[in-house]
């Protein structure tokens, strides 16, 4: 089984007009609003994710600390059994495909760090999904 990837890093902003605004200066590129609360920068192989949690995440996977590492795989199954057998982490639910294509499951690792592993074929790195 190869490494598990980083590709996606979910930050909460208060405003992601701002954040837009800011993360745009810095990194000299315009990054892609990819929903109503979530604009996308690419940094080289992963993506920093501007969430301003709220009521418009839809389907999106937020609650009250957005954080999240998210982990490509290329073996699901297998992945959520080893995070199973890691020790006291929490496995949120089965696996599962999400509204923007993606199929993975969520867990948080024992110090509370929130973790989305996804299979690698089913990434989501932006441009719009049907909504």
């Amino acid at each position: 089984m190869a490494t598990p990837w980083i590709y996606r890093i979910v930050i909460p902003v208060d405003d992601v007009e701002a954040a837009a605004t800011f993360y745009s200066t810095i990194l000299k590129i315009p990054g892609e609003r990819v929903w109503v609360n979530r604009h996308y920068f690419r940094c080289g192989e992963v993506i920093l994710a501007c969430v301003e949690p709220g009521p418009e995440s839809g389907d999106f996977h937020i609650d009250a600390d957005p954080r999240i590492i998210y982990f490509g795989v290329e073996d699901i199954e297998e992945t959520m059994e080893l995070v199973r057998r890691a020790g006291p982490a929490h496995v949120d639910a089965s696996i599962e495909v999400q509204a923007w294509g993606e199929r993975s499951f969520y867990a948080q690792d024992p110090f509370g760090t929130r973790l989305c592993f996804v299979h690698g074929a089913t990434i989501y790195d932006g441009g719009k999904f049907d909504e």
